[in-house]
């Protein structure tokens, strides 16, 4: 009852899910991690300790109080549309 079109596309995501584990393995491998269950790297990646506030894994925000890229960017174009040119206010 399922069309070749459905077979293909389960086919492709598959395929994604084991290029990811052999991937994530061989990544895991070349830094001697010890690797317990090869397929939960399909979701996980392998240097990423997941403590939300270790330095390097967590979210700038909450590790250091900064901004994080995206913010900055929209405070500065937000600063930059909020000057207004004198000679344009005098009309």
């Amino acid at each position: 009852m399922s069309k070749d079109e459905d077979k293909i596309n389960h086919s492709k995501r598959l395929l994604k899910d084991e290029n990811a584990i052999k991937k994530q393995t061989k990544i895991a491998k070349s830094h001697g991690i010890p690797i317990e269950n090869a397929h939960g790297f399909a979701k996980h990646h392998v240097m990423d300790c997941g403590q939300p506030g270790c330095i390097v894994c967590g979210n700038r925000r909450k590790v250091w109080g900064e901004k994080t890229v995206q913010e900055q960017k929209f405070d500065k174009q937000y600063q930059a549309d909020q000057r207004v040119d004198p000679d344009e206010s005098n009309d």
